[in-house]
């Protein structure tokens, strides 16, 4: 698999399929690699939408386990991973594309949006994260022992204090919703969105449907979605009939031709 790289970051990545590109960000926390996609998320997303779309996933910056690298940048921490995302898309010339984004995912994607509105076509949030007022610290504290001391423990010139004053900045000082974006931007956002809820500690209900019900043009699934396992693929087949709906004439003309002629 290939790598982009940008000054002192380099990303690996992941292409499957061809058509309208697809931006799919792995779940698992600041340790999201590709290899959530095929492991350990609910549903293989490459899988599932490679005939349809040009799918493109990538390791996060400094995920255990993955292959991804870059600097710890304290004072803009998710931006720094939007940079990254909108970097790939640049190295790989394109402009506009659809995205989902599983966990983390969903700030993430808020971000994106926040940033660059006029590239992202439609996005999907699956068990996306977000601000438990009851558990104000989890996050922090997940990732000081289940993020930072791997990393340290890889990269010996970044202390303790270093990954403590990143965790800060990206969690602890924005503990309120989504992390990334406010209420009123969420309001405010013309982006078609589909949100597919999860309900544990970090993937809360009611902020998930908070943001669906604030987002003008946004769709939620079913839920629970997840159990049965048997729902699974009813969401999936949401998520198929959201993503066509809304991929530019175009492509979807593209695609037919395609399969017409196959």
């Amino acid at each position: 698999m290939p790598f982009y790289e940008r000054g002192n970051v380099r990303i690996h990545y992941e292409e499957a399929g061809s058509g309208f590109p697809l931006l799919i960000i792995p779940g698992g926390g600041l340790n999201a690699t590709m290899s959530f996609l095929a492991g350990r998320g609910p549903f293989n997303p490459l899988a599932e939408f490679k005939g349809r779309y040009r799918c493109i996933t990538m390791d996060l910056r400094n995920a255990d386990g993955g292959q991804s690298s870059g600097p710890i940048e304290i004072d803009r921490p998710w931006d720094a991973y939007t940079d990254d995302h909108l970097g790939l898309m640049d190295h790989l010339g394109i402009r506009q594309f659809m995205v989902m984004g599983f966990c983390i995912g969903g700030p993430f994607i808020w971000n994106l949006l926040r940033r660059a509105s006029d590239r992202v076509v439609a996005a999907v949030l699956v068990q996306p994260s977000g601000h438990r007022p009851e558990l104000p610290n989890q996050f922090y504290e997940n990732n000081m022992k289940g993020w930072g001391a791997g990393l340290i423990a890889r990269r010996p010139e970044v202390t303790m204090d270093q990954v403590s004053a990143f965790l800060t900045n990206m969690y602890s000082k924005r503990a309120d919703f989504v992390f990334t974006v406010t209420r009123d931007f969420v309001r405010a956002c013309q982006t078609p969105i589909l949100i597919l809820p999860d309900d544990i500690p970090p993937h809360p209900y009611e902020v998930a449907m908070e943001s669906a019900m604030l987002a003008p043009n946004a769709q939620v699934s079913l839920y629970p979605w997840k159990d049965p396992k048997e729902r699974i693929p009813l969401a999936v087949r949401h998520i198929r009939t959201f993503l066509r709906a809304n991929e530019p004439a175009a492509a979807a003309t593209s695609v037919g031709q395609r399969v017409a002629a196959d």
